[in-house]
This record gives C-alpha cells, sequence and structure tokens, in this order.
C-alpha cells in the first residue's frame, strides 16, 4: 500500500472502517452552543474530527502490514551465518571480487547459487573461490573455498571453507509453505556499492509455479528452456524486491528462522540496469529440498 495520502482513503479497507456507526452516532449528536455564537459548530466540527482521527489510525493499524514480531531476534542468529560469495586473486589490483550471497549449512560447508561462481578460476594468477565475512567496522575476513559440488539444474553449488566453523542455518521444508505466507530473505545486495553490511527484506510467497514460463512460440524457446522442460520443478515465487547480489541470499521464515528456499532470480521488465533503478517486485527462490538432495549427495549432514 503506498503511503499517500489519497490512497490510503480510497482504500477499501479504510472506507468500511470509516463507515462504521460511531462515527454516524457522533455526527448525529447535537451538541450545545456556549455564550460564542460559533461555538457549537467549531465543537462539534473539532469532535466530529477527533473521532474521524481515531477511527482512521484504528483502521490503518488494522490494515497496515507489519513485519513478523519474531523477525528482529531471528536476525541475530541468521546474520551470523550468511556470508558474501566471490573469487579472490592476490595479484589483482582489486584482490575482491564480490559477486553473491551465500549461507551456512553445516560446519565449514556453505551453499549459494551456481550462477554466483565463476565458470572457471584463473589458476594462473592463484585465484581461488572465496567466502567473505564482516567481522567489525570495515573489517572483513576472507575465507578461501573449495567447490564440492555443483547443481546447475537447481542453480546450488556447494562449498567447503577453511577456518574455523561459522554457525550454521537449519534447513526447513519448502513442501510446507503456503501461498499468502510471510518470508524473508538476509543478503548483500549490490555489494560494490553498500559494501559488506548484511540486509534483511520480507515479502510473501505470492505462488509456487513451475520454473518454466510458457512461450508463445517455439522461435522464442532457449536452450535452457528445453533443458528444464526435461526436467520440470516448482519454483517459489515472491512478493517482495531482491537485487543484483542477493543471488544466494537464504530464504526463511521469519519467526523460526528456519531455510526454506535460496534466492536465484528477481523478473526484469527491461535490461539488467533496470533491475535497480525500475525493480519489478517478483522474486524467485529454488526450494531448499533442492539444498538438501545436493548435500546428501555430497555426504554432508545439514544442521538439525
Amino acid at each position: 500500500m503506498h503511503q499517500s495520502g489519497s490512497t490510503l482513503i480510497e482504500s477499501p479497507g479504510i472506507a468500511r472502517c470509516a463507515e462504521r456507526r460511531p462515527l454516524r452516532a457522533w455526527r448525529d449528536r447535537r451538541v450545545r452552543p456556549d455564550n460564542n455564537p460559533g461555538a457549537g459548530r467549531n465543537t462539534r466540527s473539532t469532535r466530529v474530527s477527533l473521532w474521524s482521527s481515531i477511527v482512521l489510525t484504528l483502521c490503518l493499524h488494522q490494515t497496515l502490514p507489519t513485519a513478523a514480531a519474531g523477525l528482529p531476534d531471528t536476525l541475530v542468529s541468521i546474520k551470523r551465518g550468511v556470508v558474501a560469495v566471490g573469487t579472490y586473486m592476490r595479484v589483482r589490483a582489486q584482490p575482491h571480487d564480490l559477486r553473491g550471497s551465500g549461507f551456512v549449512v553445516a560446519g565449514n560447508h556453505a551453499v549459494t547459487n551456481a550462477h554466483v561462481l565463476p565458470p572457471r578460476l584463473d589458476a594462473n594468477r592463484r585465484e581461488v573461490y572465496a567466502l567473505f565475512v564482516p567481522t567489525g567496522q570495515d573489517q572483513v575476513q576472507v575465507r578461501e573455498a573449495d567447490l564440492v559440488r555443483r547443481d546447475e539444474t537447481h542453480d546450488l553449488a556447494l562449498l567447503r571453507f577453511g577456518g574455523a566453523p561459522l554457525p550454521p542455518l537449519a534447513l526447513g521444508r519448502g513442501t510446507d509453505l503456503r501461498e499468502g505466507e510471510a518470508v524473508a530473505f538476509t543478503g548483500y545486495p549490490i555489494l560494490n556499492a553498500l559494501g559488506l553490511f548484511p540486509a534483511t527484506h520480507q515479502g510473501i510467497v505470492a505462488a509456487i509455479a513451475p520454473i518454466v514460463i510458457p512461450v508463445g512460440s517455439a522461435r522464442d524457446l532457449t536452450t535452457e528452456m528445453v533443458k528444464r522442460l526435461s526436467e520440470p520443478f516448482n519454483i517459489i515465487q515472491l512478493d517482495a524486491t531482491a537485487y543484483p547480489g542477493n543471488s544466494g541470499s537464504p530464504l526463511y521464515e521469519p519467526d523460526s528462522g528456519r531455510v526454506v528456499g535460496v534466492i536465484n532470480s528477481v523478473f526484469i521488465k527491461g535490461t539488467k540496469e533496470v533491475a535497480l533503478s525500475d525493480p519489478s517486485g517478483i522474486t524467485y527462490a529454488i526450494p531448499v529440498e533442492h539444498v538438501r538432495a545436493l548435500l546428501q549427495a555430497a555426504g554432508i549432514k545439514a544442521a538439525p
């Protein structure tokens, strides 16, 4: 809902509240004037206006969406397990190449999108996969990582990183998700501009639908679409806004923090640049069941 006054007044939910009986009772009540000839009308107008404001406030409280009550507490643990993902090359002018987000699933293992990782590394210049972990104000810890397994079909990748383990996020069950249910995701949008400060967005499950979108004719089919037709699966469509850099972010239940999906794409209305200046508000996530399958194939046990 937009916050402009005209939109709020015209909203059907607000209109129904404004038509309730108490407001009409105030209008019908006779107000006795005092010695001032115009005082009666002014007092009556003031009381009606005051009551109207009270009713409007109550209506707004009932109709405007609010953040999930448990989300602030959930974030305390979620943020400790969310990382930035990219590559590191010591001899590069900018050693850090930040490409997306990811999250810890068990011990020293993290999940991200397959498309976040480059197709190949520059081994001659010792380029490596890396996780970037904020440790304080302008302090970042670089963890070198190895690719354990990649699932191109479901756009997932499993990395093993060095150093001490990081707190893992618990995996839920995407099959329990219902359309209209509240969800949140945390990651690193627009990394190169906003830096390594994890940001959280929330929304609702708009639909659970096949990943392959119908096309008008055969000439609109791409190689990727044909491949997906042979291995169809459902994807979570969200009424929420994600940005470049959010790829690989965990999608989770606001109250429990259990991961139910992985953000992997947004619907772009035009060029890639439009995703920043005019986002569509339509975001997609891979159901967590495919993360479980990825871990099982690698012989990794997820956090309970």
